[in-house]
């Protein structure tokens, strides 16, 4: 009896806006995407711990040190995501999110806590939903490889 193919070793080219992981190039561009986002991270939280303490209030300081980390968390997801490419269909969909969320959620945390301009707070929930719909698509993503190989 002849082994079904796949669904996610398809040898056609996926368009820029697909959800398709099947360029093999892409891999080490969004690992190298996110683990710069890791350096940044640390070096902004060794900036804020360091050169921001005295400048910026306690509401601000706190703000940049959960930008901080949870740009860390998700620049690991995203790593993790980067080596899972090739294992998963939708991945570049995920890294995308991430990557997003890191933008919206992280990005709009260090402006306020910078320019005290609250208004950019709307921004943040949109980096979570962002964050919490790459998580939920890597754990479906993982749930239906796992419903494959059994």
């Amino acid at each position: 009896m002849a082994k079904k193919p796949s669904s996610f070793s398809s040898s056609q080219p996926s368009s820029p806006l697909s959800c398709s992981s099947s360029a093999k190039k892409s891999s080490p561009r969004w690992a190298a995407v996110f683990a710069a986002q890791a350096f940044i991270s640390v070096a902004a939280g060794a900036f804020g711990a360091h050169a921001l303490v005295d400048v910026l209030g306690l509401n601000a300081l706190a703000w940049w040190q959960t930008a901080s980390q949870y740009l860390m968390y998700h620049a690991l997801g995203g790593l993790i995501v980067a080596a899972l490419f090739a294992y998963l269909p939708a991945s570049k969909c995920i890294l995308v999110l991430f990557f997003v969320g890191n933008l919206l959620f992280a990005g709009s945390l260090y402006v306020m806590a910078l320019t005290g301009y609250t208004l950019l707070g709307m921004m943040t929930p949109l980096g979570g939903l962002c964050y919490l719909l790459a998580w939920g698509w890597l754990v479906w993503q993982l749930w239906q490889r796992l419903s494959e190989d059994t």
